[in-house]
Formats: structure tokens, sequence, C-alpha cells
């Protein structure tokens, strides 16, 4: 093997275990760096905690004043535990967050020296903004953007820096990053989903969108993934063929975590303990090398909060480690790739989850009423939520028999289908005593029992019901949840609004009673959003099949997916919903599009280099050596040496067809990409991207991959797949 190879497996056999000391209960030291509501009592004034809870619960304004006093308070509180620095932590349109750090230290006029932060601080910060993805908002001499204090997400301090979690805007008030919108949609689904739960509880004031992601990753020896270009550059593996042991056993699935892994998690959930991060579960994934970890489920913004700051700190502490983290969706092929389940649901002030049944019939027809509500949106709007998990590389993984396809569609099992095709029957219009009695006793009454039994899961659905709250799988393992979490909860907002005013509207001019009007609004959803529902095989042809008779969207790629955002119904919804304004969604397509554009061209010209750098001098050496081989065969035995010969002579034959090819492709594929890059529209760009660009990646893989199977394995330049995916 080359000498960059061989040192590279040499050193991560020598990896030491690093031991990570136990601090005993978890809860004793859980959040312990973060300004959290105790930190607060402890160091702020009464009218400062109740101005700052004031704006977590209803979204009140902070005056100068207290935010002066929290400004302090924090500093104090930061200082305390070793900070020296203050940033306002931000979720740029690049997917990943941003920081940029200034001093507590400031001078006088004087010349004296003293820690300095105030309310100015605290609440807003102007950064450059000229370097960020803007989608045209603003143009790139216009620089100023600021970043505004979220109170609803507590600060933390990380090494020695009190981070406060912010949003993005441009010097004209669009939302230049994630969580502007992500909590205008937290916002309206609040008022929307409080409008209807007073139906049934008129003590309900709010109601928050709960998030539960389940984050799936890989972990690589630092040094084999260093010796890998193409995962240094790109987070996944262009070229490798399979090991000849992979997942096929399913022996790494739920298996004995290997102890270098074990002490990567342990620093890991102490650190996540420290910031906060309620991380609950984590084990061995299917593939090997890959592993899982989830929290306890929280109020959403903070959840994608935590989501975020939890893969920063996974970098930091892999590289502690001696690892190297994968986020991306699809590392590897012919093993599976990684997702973000985003488990999502609704839950009141009052400590009811809106997605789970109750005791009562009340409390059924309550959960039936947001359960019907979310099936209806998503069919609504089934094409704008795929939307929001479209990226280059989550096209790698979705419907590839470890995630659920492109089609969106609802899984809630045969139990509680049979609920909904009873409840669909229901006469319309005022019910009878006798119906009444029927519909609550066989019907409403049976939603709990069925779902202790309805515990089977639909690995191939993208959108389903697990008992009390729906997961989305389809989430890429390094999507922002944002993005999904600010479509979901605009839809449901959107059609809980839609399912008021109908309401309403039957009790005002049909005279009709509250249970009634909710069953007859409801009926009318279950036939009119049918068409979602599956519970079969979503990988079948047979489906692909179904979907298209039942006009269901199939966007198998990310500019397909993109187009919805600007339809006219698109722009309507967000607009009626105040979470976006026109600019903002098609700034936002023109950013996913170009991010798009940029990962494939990224990895078309990598293509290149590992063909021309490393394949292709690997192969052309060991065919010179097959060729010396040959020639010392003829000099001894002279024209007899063609049937000894022979293996080699095809050896060289298959090398050379092999290499003919990659040249003439990756040549080919240079050519397509100039001809895209003189596209000025962007999603004609993008579009020519995928059509014409990347259908030569899985040609040029091929080829490579042959070659590394005919190459003699010491000559060959790259880390093989059997030694990046097995952690000694």
């Amino acid at each position: 093997m080359s000498k960059q190879r061989f040192k590279a497996i040499l050193e991560s056999q020598k990896r030491p275990i690093i031991e990570v000391k136990e601090e005993g209960r978890r809860s004793d030291f859980f959040a312990k760096n973060v300004f959290n509501e105790d930190k607060m009592i402890q160091y702020l004034t009464k009218d400062a905690l109740n101005s700052v809870k004031g704006a977590v619960f209803s979204g009140s304004k902070i005056d100068r004043k207290i935010a002066d006093q929290v400004a302090e308070a924090m500093k104090a509180w930061a200082i305390s535990i070793g900070a020296t620095h203050y940033t306002h932590w931000f979720q740029p349109l690049t997917g990943a967050t941003a920081e940029k750090h200034d001093a507590f230290f400031d001078l006088l006029p004087d010349g004296k020296a003293l820690e300095k932060f105030g309310g100015g601080q605290l609440v807003q910060q102007e950064p450059d903004a000229s370097s960020f993805p803007s989608g045209g908002i603003r143009n790139t001499f216009e620089a100023r953007g600021y970043t505004a204090w979220d109170p609803t997400s507590p600060a933390f301090v990380y090494d020695t820096t009190l981070c406060i979690p912010t949003i993005f805007v441009s010097y004209t008030g669009e939302a230049l990053d994630n969580k502007a919108p992500l909590l205008r949609a937290l916002n309206s689904i609040d008022e929307a989903a409080t409008a209807v739960a007073r139906y049934f509880d008129k003590n309900v004031s709010k109601v928050n969108a709960t998030l539960g992601w389940e984050q799936e990753y890989f972990l690589i020896d630092k040094a084999l993934a260093h010796s890998r270009p193409d995962i240094n550059m790109t987070g996944r593996t262009l070229i490798g063929n399979a090991a000849a042991k992979g997942q096929q056993l399913d022996d790494h699935y739920f298996g004995v975590i290997p102890q270098r892994a074990i002490g990567f998690m342990k620093d890991l959930e102490k650190e996540c303990t420290l910031l906060g991060i309620p991380v609950k579960t984590r084990h061995n994934e299917v593939a090997p090398n890959q592993f899982e970890l989830a929290p306890v489920y929280e109020e959403a913004n903070l959840a994608v909060d935590h989501n975020l700051l939890l893969m920063d700190v996974m970098e930091k502490v892999a590289d502690k480690h001696h690892f190297k983290v994968l986020f991306h969706e699809k590392p590897f092929a012919g093993i599976n790739g990684s997702g973000k389940h985003n488990n999502w649901s609704l839950a009141t002030d009052t400590g009811v989850n809106l997605l789970s049944p109750g005791s009562t019939p009340m409390k059924n027809l309550q959960f039936l009423t947001f359960f019907i509500n979310t099936i209806k949106a998503v069919d609504t709007y089934e094409e704008l939520l795929r939307s929001s998990i479209a990226s280059a590389s989550n096209d790698h993984r979705l419907g590839a028999n470890e995630a659920p396809p492109a089609i969106l569609s609802i899984f809630i099992g045969e139990q509680l289908g049979n609920v909904l095709d009873e409840l669909e029957g229901v006469s319309q219009g005022k019910l009878s005593p006798e119906e009444k009695t029927e519909l609550k006793l066989n019907v409403v009454g049976k939603i709990p029992e069925i779902l202790l039994d309805n515990t089977d899961r639909n690995r191939t659905s993208p959108f389903a019901f697990t008992g009390n709250k729906f997961e989305m799988r389809g989430v890429g393992a390094k999507t922002n949840c944002a993005k999904p979490m600010t479509v979901l909860n605009t839809i449901v907002s959107k059609q809980l609004r839609a399912f008021k005013k109908e309401v309403d509207a039957l009790i005002d001019t049909k005279n009709l009673k509250k249970d009634e009007a909710v069953f007859n609004v409801l009926r009318e959803y279950i036939k009119t959003s049918k068409r979602i529902r599956f519970d079969g095989d979503g990988y079948s042809d047979a489906w692909q099949k179904e979907a298209k008779r039942r006009k269901l969207s199939n966007n198998k790629n990310c500019p397909q997916a993109l187009r919805v955002l600007t339809a006219s119904k698109t722009i309507a919804l967000f607009k009626a919903t105040k979470v976006m304004s026109e600019t903002e969604i098609r700034a936002r397509q023109e950013v996913e599009l170009e991010a798009y554009i940029l990962h494939v061209q990224i990895e078309s010209r990598l293509f290149g280099e590992l063909v021309y750098g490393y394949v292709l001098p690997a192969t052309i050496t060991y065919q010179n050596k097959l060729i010396k081989n040959v020639t010392g065969l003829k000099d001894i035995f002279g024209a007899a040496h063609r049937p000894l010969a022979g293996g080699q002579l095809s050896l060289i034959e298959q090398m050379a067809e092999h290499i003919a090819t990659l040249k003439k492709m990756i040549d080919a594929m240079g050519d397509a990409r100039k001809k895209a890059n003189k596209i000025s529209d962007t999603h004609k760009k993008a579009v020519s991207y995928c059509e014409n660009v990347l259908p030569y990646f899985h040609t040029i893989r091929q080829h490579c991959d042959s070659l590394e199977k005919l190459v003699d394995d010491s000559v060959w330049p790259l880390t093989k797949y059997r030694e990046l995916l097995f952690i000694k």
C-alpha cells in the first residue's frame, strides 16, 4: 500500500482509549453552563425575571433598562464560571451556525480596564453580512446585518465564551437565517392551536410545538479520514469498493459499543449535560461505525438550537478522541446512510399532549381533532414538506432502502385507519342520541386501547404516527431541523385556522352543537385527505404507480423539490401565517439552489482530482509491473509465453479499458460543467448540474471501484472501506 495509507492505518491502530472521568449523577450538573431560570432567579431582580419570562411566554418586549440589568447579571454569571468573551450565536442560511467573539474587556477614557457588557450588546449586534448567503435580499456592498437576542432560548457558556442565541436579519428587516422564520411559525401555531384547544379546555392559554430529534452519525478514525481527500472535502467517499463484510450480518446494530466510541460518547454526554442538552439514548446503528444519539423531547425552538449545538460539540469532542464525525447523509456506498428523524407533537401549558388520546371521549375528540388536522395539512402541502428536506446530500439517501422515498405519505396503522373509516361513515349534520352513544363508545372510546397495540413501525413511511407524535423520517443527518419544523408548524397552523373557521360557521349558521360541528368537519377532512394515507411498502414499484394515480408528487431530486417554494400556493401560505414574505421565500429558494449547484460542482471537480491524481497513477504503476512480468516471461519462454501470461495480459487489457473510459468520462463531465456554469438562471443551472453533470458520478465510480479490485493493494493509494469502517 502507499506510504500515506500505511502511515494512516498504523497511526489509527495505535490510538489509546481516552478515559473520561465520571462526575456523579448527570442530574447534579445538568445545565450548569446555561443561564436558565435557576440562574436568573439568583442573578436577576424580580422585575427583570418577570420581564424575561413574559418575553418567553407571550413574546412581550423587554425594555432597555431591563435589558441592561439582564446583561449585567448574565456577564457576572458567565465570568464566574470562566467566560472571557461573548458572541451572538446565530443560524445563517449556510445550514450551520455562526459566531463572532468579542471580549468583555474594555478601556475607560482614563486608560483603566474593566469588563463591560450592556443591554445594547445583549439585545443587538451588527455583524458583517456580506459573505453570508442571502438569495438576493441584499447587495454585496450592503453588508449590514443585525443579530437580535432570542430570550426563548437561554444563553450558555461553551469553553470560555458566553453564547447568546439570536436571529439574523437584514438592514431592511428580512430574515437572513433559519431561526427567525421558525420563531414566526411557532408563534403562528401557538395562536392557531390554542384557539382550537380551547374548544376542549378553556384553561389552555399557550400551545408549544415539541421536537425530539434522533441524530445518526458515523465515527471514522481521524488519520484514516485525513488520508481520503473526498471525506475531507465533501464529507463522503466519492469512490471506494464495498468491503467483503459490511452490514449484511446485522451484527453492529444495537451491538456492544466499541470502547473508543464509548469513550467519545461519555465525553460528549458530559459536555451536553453541562450545556443543558438532555441527551438520553445512545446505540450502534445498522451500518458499521454508525451510531445514534437521541434526547428527551423539548420545545421546538430550543430543540433546534440544541441539535445545532450538539453537532458543533460532537466535532470538537471527536477531534479530541482522534475521530472525525461524519454527518453526511450517505458517506459510504452500499451501506445505510444517516438521517435525523424529527418527532413532532403539540403540548399545552396545562400539561396535555394534544396528539395523545385520553381516558374520556372528549379528550379523544381533542386528539382526533389535532390528529386529523395534521393529516389534512400534510395532504394539502405534501410537496412543500418534501422540499424542506431537499439537499444534494439527502438525494443520495432518500429511497435508498434505509430511508423513506421522496413521495410524501402518512402511516397511521391499520387500526387507526379503521377508526377514521368509521368516522367517515358517521352521518352529517345533527347526530341522534343513538349515533352519539355509538360514536363515543364504539369509535372514540376505543382509541386508547387501539394505540396500546398499535406499535408496529413502517420504516418506508416518510411521515408516521407513532403513538403520541408524528415522526418525520426523511430529514437528513446534517439538515438544520429549523427548515422542516418551520414548514410543518406553518402548514398545521394554516389548517387549524381553517378548521376553526369551518366549525364556528357550522355552530353559528346550522345551530349545531360543538362536538357535532367538530365531527362534521373532521368527517370531511378524513374523506378529502385519504390519498395521503398509505401503510404499505414505500419502496415498491406498485406504490410508485399508485402514488401517481393519487396525484401525489414524486420529486426525486433537489432542483425538482425546490420548485414548489415559489408556487403561488406556497407564497399565499407563508403570507397568511406571517411566517415569511415573498422576498424571503424567493431568497431561500435561490440559496438552496445555489448550495445544490456548489455541492455538485465541488464533487465533480474532486472526481477529476481523484482520478488523475490517485486512481490512474496507481493503476498505471501496477500495469507497468504486469507488463514487465509479461516481458520477462517472453524473454524466458519466447513465443510459448502467451498461454503462461494469459492472466496478466487480461488484467492489462481490463485496466487499459478502464483508464480509457475514465479519461473520456472525466473530460466529458468537465465539458458538461463548463456548459452549466454559463447558465445565468439559477434553477436552470441547478437542473443542468443535476441532469448533465451528476449522471457521470455513478459511471466514474464504477470504473474506479473496478480498478480498486484489480490493482495490487500495495500500490493502491486510498484507504479502503475495510479499513475505514471498523473501529479498532
